[in-house]
């Protein structure tokens, strides 16, 4: 029987992440293949490999060393492994259970959309449906694409103070047409104390954080329903 050893698995996973980081597609479609064959766990790969990359490139990109052409090759070197990967996620029980739908989007005046698109991957990669407004989204967009869409789940994100204010006209709006619709908010102005007195179901300090807070909406909302 095979044995994939502690430090083999490192070895494998931080090849994945470098594979992100150094948007090398085909180093990426062959590293995957190696870890399947050495029997790595998908969920690892994707989680502790790709998306570690990918998180990488985020900061890679604020710190400006990094520009939107190589987040976009990073992004498609990370799919390049997705597209392998995700399949062998729906064996995976928590995944399973998911199926769920989230709208997601920066608020009005806000395009720093990097920490959006980072969660977006992640919300991807887990099998939800994602509806991404993109950037500088209106407030009434939120609140029209939740209705239409039926999706159980809002994430908001600002990154400036003067932008995230606006966030609680948008619960407000939500919670009044749509009670049942669970509201995640997250960015770097935004507390744990902010989303509790503005009414938000959860708040996300990072993209981690986010999916398993989504994870845990969908579930409790299917258990009830």
């Amino acid at each position: 029987m095979f044995y994939l050893t502690p430090e083999r698995e490192q070895e494998l996973l931080k090849a994945l992440a470098d594979g992100v980081v150094n948007y090398d597609e085909e180093g990426i479609v062959e590293t995957v293949n190696i870890a399947l064959e050495e029997k790595l766990d998908p969920h690892k790969a994707v989680f502790d490999g790709l998306v570690v990359g990918m998180q990488e490139c985020g900061r890679l990109y604020e710190e400006q060393e990094y520009f939107v052409p190589e987040l976009l090759m990073c992004a498609d070197a990370m799919y390049a492994g997705l597209h392998i990967l995700r399949p062998l996620l729906k064996g995976d029980e928590a995944n399973a259970r998911v199926k769920g739908q989230v709208v997601m989007g920066v608020v009005q005046g806000d395009v720093h959309d990097i920490g959006k698109n980072i969660v977006k991957m992640m919300f991807d990669a887990a099998g939800f449906t994602v509806h991404d407004l993109g950037r500088d989204v209106p407030l009434e967009k939120f609140v029209e694409e939740q209705l239409k869409t039926d999706s159980e789940i809002v994430a908001l994100s600002a990154m400036m103070t003067t932008t995230m204010v606006g966030m609680k006209d948008i619960i407000k709006q939500i919670k009044e047409k749509n009670p049942k619709a669970k509201i995640m908010i997250g960015g770097a102005p935004v507390t744990e104390e902010i989303a509790g007195k503005w009414g938000a179901d959860g708040y996300a300090p990072n993209a981690s954080n986010a999916l398993q807070d989504a994870i845990n909406m969908v579930s409790s909302l299917k258990d009830i329903s």
